[in-house]
């Protein structure tokens, strides 16, 4: 979730168990990178501020919840040295930049400010000259602000806050990564001219509409999950976009796609597709998260000779002899997770012997690695 910036463990790692009735918990698929396909955000994140997320008129400016202000005695970066690149103060119970007096810093180019109490984004311009990172993930912003020094920034972080429009960045035209992961924003706007720009996460948000991306001709990953998005459009432009992620919508069909010819990773699950069509045009696709939904055929996915990952649990693809036809000719394919389909529920003991059968090149079924080595062909 996908960033969430996100980082992943580079392990197959999964996440199983059992509830307190004693019924097996479904377990998360992995990537081979080992991103689970959801929010790009820590699991067991412990946000500063969860009252941000919780009431739904806490982001009205005179509901904003007054953080603790550093008495005028405590210097929380009397340690750093004033030649120091970076400055690192998260869960300081800082409430005001300007409390920092950064301007006795004359060498800082990342500034991390998370889980504080910051309402502002105030008292920079003092960094402009050095500054290229600036995260100020978990606070209490509600305007994008006095931003209009910081103009080497590469890196910009304003998630989980609670920011409803975005304005006053487009001047910033090095951002290569640009983050607002759990705000309040309704509408994709104000990004013109932002064309070296890589990777924008906009998930956990309330957009119900892709457009505004036109002139983002250097964007590679565009993070959409759990949004309000009905259908997948205003991509067109974007020729060098390797990953898209739009887990958790309201797509019934896949679209847009066709002028993608770069598209490397598609996650699309928690949607409501019932077929592949949509995908005849991607050719380069290696990883496909279609989990979570209502397919019932893998038709429509022949011609994707570069899989490497697909990920269909919980969907309604009842047929091996398919599965063999589909996805037997795909030498690259190395992971695929079928479990909470028909084809799984109706005789789980020889699901997964089925499944080497049909696919023999396959490391990892599910949330187990395939031990093929060991499999004497002709088994039911």
């Amino acid at each position: 979730m996908p960033s969430e910036k996100e980082t992943t463990p580079p392990l197959h790692i999964s996440i199983s168990g059992s509830d307190a009735e004693g019924h097996e918990t479904p377990k998360t698929p992995r990537s081979s990178s080992g991103w689970d396909g959801k929010l790009r955000v820590e699991k067991k994140l412990e946000l500063a501020n969860p009252e941000a997320l919780s009431d739904p008129e806490y982001s009205d400016d005179e509901n904003v919840v007054p953080g603790e202000t550093i008495d005028a005695d405590e210097d929380l970066l009397d340690d750093y040295p004033l030649d120091t690149e970076e400055i690192d103060c998260v869960h300081a119970r800082i409430s005001s930049i300007s409390s920092l007096k950064l301007e006795r810093f004359t060498s800082v180019t990342r500034l991390c400010l998370r889980q504080n109490s910051i309402t502002d984004i105030e008292a920079l311009s003092c960094l402009a000259s050095t500054l290229t990172d600036l995260d100020l993930y978990d606070n209490l912003i509600a305007h994008i602000r006095n931003l209009e020094s910081l103009v080497k920034l590469t890196n910009l972080d304003l998630s989980f806050n609670k920011i409803k429009h975005i304005k006053h960045i487009s001047h910033l035209v090095n951002l290569t990564d640009l983050y607002f992961v759990q705000n309040k924003i309704g509408t994709i706007e104000n990004l013109e001219g932002l064309t070296k720009l890589r990777n924008l996460e906009l998930a956990a948000n309330r957009i119900r509409e892709i457009k505004g991306l036109e002139t983002l001709v250097g964007l590679e990953e565009l993070w959409f999950g759990k949004n309000k998005i009905t259908e997948m459009k205003g991509l067109d432009s974007l020729q060098n976009l390797k990953i898209i992620s739009i887990q958790s919508n309201r797509i019934r069909e896949i679209s847009g796609l066709e002028n993608l010819p770069q598209l490397e990773e598609l996650y699309i699950s928690h949607n409501a597709l019932t077929t592949f069509e949509g995908l005849e045009h991607v050719t380069s696709l290696r990883v496909l998260d279609v989990s979570n939904n209502q397919i019932s055929s893998l038709k429509g996915i022949e011609h994707l000779k570069e899989l490497e990952e697909l990920w269909a649990s919980y969907n309604k693809i009842a047929d091996f002899a398919e599965v063999e036809t589909v996805l037997g000719d795909k030498k690259k394919l190395n992971t695929v997770y079928f479990e909470g389909n028909p084809l799984q529920l109706r005789g789980p003991t020889l699901y997964r012997n089925k499944v080497r059968l049909s696919l023999p090149q396959v490391m990892q079924i599910d949330a187990s690695k395939s031990c093929s080595c060991l499999l004497v062909r002709g088994q039911s």
